[in-house]
């Protein structure tokens, strides 16, 4: 009997996302206007990037590929969690729930890995400014691109097949506002051993990115004292204090997620969700000010387009 339960229940028709146990109006309104910002902002920087020449160089090449990151977070995510909001529509089917899960885990492993990659461009242009261009050249920084859109897809793939080989025997309701891999698995009659291994190996590679990305700042921290200028001191630590704090927004909630399935068993649901759902968010919505707007060219750039369109 429970061999023919397990071959019945096998591939699920539908899931059903329980969405955020809250008050769904004004989360709503608030995922509503922060999905806006990010649109607005994320498409901006890709539309000054392509249309300025000034600004064809390697660390606006990778803001533009963060951009795109973003946008694509943002698209697997909002419009689902909105349709739980306003209309109700709970229901994902088992392909879509893999898809929506597959891009979510690929698109954040994409932007740690371009994370990583602006900070050793950041320390490539203060360590040896001189060689930076030929250091970064296009077809380096092409490299780098697909490097940093190919290796988060292959990595994620063995995820989705664990998923998709597993027996389910019970109804397929998830306590989230979107498809994540651990609380797909949890409702699973088999064992998931190998799925929560594999969660936590690809916890490890985002904490290498982390330790990575913050050795690279320290490097340039050093770089940057040696320099007699104490204007540039300032302007350092305010720059490099504003990306630190970025990657402790998008750090923090990833990991939180991804830990609490395996070790927080006490946490209560809500709080997993707000926090899962805050690194959706929030990230691609400051990313544009904060590695974007923050920077000279592209603030001046900025400030040349509004004032024309109060003129007209």
């Amino acid at each position: 009997m429970s061999d023919s339960n397990t071959t019945h229940f096998t591939n699920p028709s539908t899931f059903i996302l329980l969405g955020i146990p809250a008050t769904h109006i004004w989360i709503s309104i608030l995922f509503c206007t922060v999905c806006i910002i990010t649109l607005l902002g994320n498409c901006t920087i890709l539309f000054i990037v392509k249309t300025e020449p000034n600004l064809q160089q390697p660390m606006f090449y990778l803001l533009c590929v963060l951009s795109v990151v973003d946008l694509g977070l943002s698209t697997a995510t909002v419009p689902r969690m909105l349709g739980i909001f306003w209309f109700n529509f709970r229901e994902i089917s088992f392909g879509g729930c893999l898809t929506q899960m597959f891009f979510i885990r690929t698109f954040t492993g994409m932007e740690s890995a371009v994370l990583l990659a602006m900070a050793f461009d950041r320390y490539m242009a203060i360590y040896d400014p001189l060689r930076y261009t030929v250091i970064l050249a296009k077809k380096r920084i092409a490299l780098i691109g697909l490097v940093i859109i190919l290796k988060p897809g292959v990595l994620v793939f063995p995820m989705v097949f664990l998923v998709d080989h597993l027996p389910f025997c019970r109804a397929c309701v998830l306590a989230h506002a979107y498809c994540e891999h651990m609380g797909i698995a949890k409702l699973s009659c088999a064992d998931i051993r190998a799925n929560g291994e594999y969660d936590l190996f690809l916890v490890y590679l985002l904490v290498m990115d982390l330790l990575m990305i913050f050795l690279s700042y320290v490097c340039i921290l050093r770089a940057i004292f040696r320099l007699p200028s104490k204007d540039t001191h300032l302007k350092a630590l305010s720059t490099c204090g504003s990306h630190m704090a970025m990657m402790f927004l998008f750090y923090t909630p990833v990991l939180f997620s991804y830990l609490t399935h395996r070790f927080g068993q006490q946490i209560p649901h809500s709080v997993h969700i707000l926090v899962a759902s805050f690194h959706i968010l929030m990230p691609p919505r400051l990313n544009p000010v904060i590695y974007g707007v923050r920077v000279k060219e592209i603030r001046e750039r900025v400030l040349r387009i509004f004032p024309r369109e109060r003129a007209s």
